[in-house]
């Protein structure tokens, strides 16, 4: 798993203040549903294998019932019978 990354620390001006950082990326949790990651995004697997989403939103699957773990395939949603 990747280390965290320290942003306390690290270059300075000659005021003493950081340089503009690119902005932290966004996790967003949906109750009873996938996490929603602004991407684009590595995905680094339990047994090694990175999968890289270019998408602008990735849905990461919450509830392991998805078919395409570790992406959402919306199996999370009740089922409708007619």
């Amino acid at each position: 798993m990747p280390e965290p990354v320290d942003r306390t620390e690290g270059p300075r001006d000659g005021a003493g203040r950081r340089p503009a950082e690119p902005p932290l990326p966004r996790a967003t949790s949906i109750a009873g549903g996938p996490v929603l990651i602004e991407g684009p995004v590595e995905i680094v697997l339990p047994d090694g294998e990175v999968r890289v989403c270019d998408r602008p939103v990735v849905a990461l699957c919450a509830c392991r019932r998805s078919l395409r773990f570790p992406l959402c395939d919306t199996s999370h949603r009740p089922r409708v019978r007619s």
